[in-house]
């Protein structure tokens, strides 16, 4: 019984230092994605079953058949009740993209014909298979070389109706304007600092200069890829119960017409500039060394379920980024960067690889809750120490104590959700130890103690023969585990603080003990 509980105990310890090794581990991230997916599609279907008929009580008439203007309508809303699509969803149309860090635009014949990086004609509005793809590449303006907002201006008109708003036959029933940034403002990732403790005079005085900024170091990044896509059928709407961040690409009819009610108005073509795929890793740093930079758009059309995921999940990371660029706290959820590689699993796994996976981390974790389950009881039922090593349980308290003060202290992209699982393990191993024995604050009885009182671990009962036996065999294996284990400790401690580099004397300690603890896991089985 005593070699199966230290067996455990290793396993355990091994186990759990691998995956918190790894930081934001695949298993966590399934989970949260999961959860938010869910959480996603039951609003949605709540809102479905619950406003839909509402949304549909009122119909909103089409745009050419609107007799009424906003002179002779007496109740006029000027933010509209219920908005519809001012054109069919069969319409054709011409796109046209300039780039600019302007968001003033002159007439089509000023601007320069290499700022002109999209020029479609008859896209389809609900053609499922009408897909557009442009490779080009532009001159980064310089301003946007210092950190200015490099502006996407989209121009979408009925096909065969003028697009520039400046020009005479120009008419905001049949085309309208907008924009979106290309680049984004984003936190640097946090650079470690590290020196030689003992010997690095140059390192220690660099990491002491004072250059180290304080706070976030915001930089202009550009990614080259992005998708535009039209959402031709998210039909009659209650704007006022648009989610925020599907709001934001809606662009309403420019007169601000009503029909005969005052109202209700319509909303352009649902333009989605789409990032939701593109990875921090594959962006661009914009400096002055940037001169020229490649571009691919994808032109198609998306469902209006599948934006509304997208829009919501990717303004919520975006968010979230944007509190901690400006000095906020790290939200519960996370930085973004455990979405950021569950991305990069969906783009870069084999769809067989990624199922199989998901499948084992369901099956790990319902493994694991039935484990902590049984562990639970079995002490809980437990009446006498035959075969408990009580050396073990307090090894198994101190190496998940330091991993989980080593995960703190490297705390970068470390999932919350693996700080609580470290977190509950120390407390389950914490409670094995007051079932075996009581622990008692006693008067320190040593002449000339510093401390006034000192923590005693005495038996809950008197011995059996079988119990000390138990007590006398353990002891002996950890005499001789320890005359093997710290030579092997202080000679790497040793080899650390010479040779390695830190953060400072507490990471050193640290992660000294955290490689100790896989030699003492290794040495216990």
């Amino acid at each position: 019984m005593s070699e199966q509980a230290v067996q455990q105990g290793a396993s355990s310890v091994n186990g759990q230092t691998a995956n918190e090794e790894r930081g934001s581990g695949l298993s966590s991230t399934v989970q949260s994605i999961i959860r938010t997916i869910v959480i996603v599609y039951f609003i949605n279907f709540a809102v479905t079953k619950f406003f839909g008929s509402q949304q549909q009580q009122q119909a909103v008439p089409a745009f050419e058949e609107a007799g009424s203007t906003n002179g002779i309508v007496q109740e006029y809303n000027p933010i509209p009740q219920n908005i519809a699509p001012i054109w069919p969803m069969n319409s054709s149309l011409d796109v046209k993209i300039y780039l600019s860090s302007s968001l003033a635009m002159p007439a089509f014949h000023h601007i320069p014909d290499e700022r002109l990086v999209l020029d479609e004609t008859d896209f389809k509005l609900g053609d499922w298979s009408d897909k557009r793809v442009i490779d080009t590449e532009f001159k980064v303006p310089k301003d946007v070389q210092h950190n200015a907002t490099l502006w996407a201006h989209i121009y979408v008109a009925l096909h065969g109706h003028g697009l520039d708003p400046a020009a005479p036959d120009y008419s905001v029933r049949t085309a309208y304007h907008f924009f979106r940034p290309l680049n984004q403002y984003l936190a640097k990732k946090k650079v470690t600092r590290t020196r030689k403790l003992i010997g690095g005079e140059d390192q220690q005085m660099d990491a002491t200069d004072g250059s180290t900024p304080q706070g976030p170091v915001i930089a202009s990044y550009y990614h080259p890829n992005f998708t535009m896509s039209l959402i031709p059928d998210s039909g009659v709407l209650k704007y006022e119960k648009v989610h925020p961040a599907v709001r934001q690409y809606m662009v309403l009819e420019a007169t601000g017409a009503r029909d005969s009610s005052g109202q209700n108005g319509w909303y352009y073509p649902i333009v989605f500039v789409n990032t939701f795929w593109q990875l921090r890793d594959h962006m661009t740093e914009l400096n002055s060394t940037v001169k020229t930079l490649p571009l691919h758009i994808d032109l198609n059309n998306l469902n209006n379920w599948k934006f509304g995921m997208y829009a919501s999940i990717d303004e919520s990371i975006k968010q979230n980024q944007r509190n901690i660029a400006n000095g906020g706290p790290v939200p519960a959820g996370g930085d973004g960067s455990e979405f950021e590689e569950f991305k990069r699993i969906l783009i870069d796994t084999n769809i067989y690889l990624l199922s199989t996976t998901v499948a084992v981390t369901i099956l790990h974790t319902v493994f694991e809750f039935l484990a902590f389950k049984n562990d639970v009881s079995h002490w809980r039922s437990k009446k006498d120490n035959v075969g408990v090593s009580f050396r073990t349980i307090l090894a198994n308290v101190f190496m998940q104590s330091v991993i989980f003060l080593y995960l703190l202290d490297n705390s970068d992209g470390t999932s919350w959700m693996i700080l609580l699982g470290q977190g509950m393990g120390i407390l389950l191993e914490a409670w094995k130890i007051t079932k075996t024995v009581d622990v008692r604050l006693r008067p320190n009885a040593t002449p000339g103690a510093i401390l006034p009182y000192t923590l005693t671990f005495e038996d809950k009962h008197k011995l059996s023969e079988t119990e000390r036996k138990t007590q006398e065999y353990d002891q002996i294996a950890f005499r001789y585990l320890y005359i093997l284990f710290v030579p092997l400790l202080l000679a790497y401690a040793a080899y650390s603080v010479l040779y390695e580099e830190h953060k400072g004397w507490y990471s050193f300690v640290l992660t000294t003990l955290v490689g100790s603890v896989y030699a003492y896991g290794f040495l216990m089985m």
